[in-house]
């Protein structure tokens, strides 16, 4: 995805109501295009996958799926979107995964 693209992709989210994304820094999400995104930015440093939320809950995602075989890509998929709406129906368990203080604070900082 060029800078751009994700520039784009992330100025709609404003527009649908989104204020703040956790962003990472990667090499494709710098430059004017980025600059220019109406969205609030908690900038991490560069090469910290570990930081990002989202990782959080792919590593708990992971580890709720590996080691079984399913047999079919299917089934896979089910398994997944199954663990992922049990997630979705307990957002006490996404803050404990992904609500770090760090980006609590960012965002009490950016409210303000």
């Amino acid at each position: 995805m060029t800078s751009r693209a994700l520039a784009d992709v992330v100025a709609q989210w404003g527009v649908q109501g989104l204020s703040t994304v956790v962003w990472d820094r990667a090499r494709g999400h710098g430059g004017a295009a980025s600059d220019a995104i109406p969205v609030h930015r908690i900038e991490q440093p560069a090469y910290s996958p570990e930081l990002t939320p989202t990782e959080r809950v792919f590593e708990w995602l992971r580890s709720r799926i590996e080691g079984v075989m399913y047999g079919t890509l299917e089934a896979k998929r089910e398994a997944v979107e199954r663990e992922l709406r049990e997630l979705n129906a307990s957002p006490d368990r996404v803050q404990r995964l992904a609500g770090w203080s760090w980006s609590r604070e960012a965002l009490v900082g950016i409210s303000e």
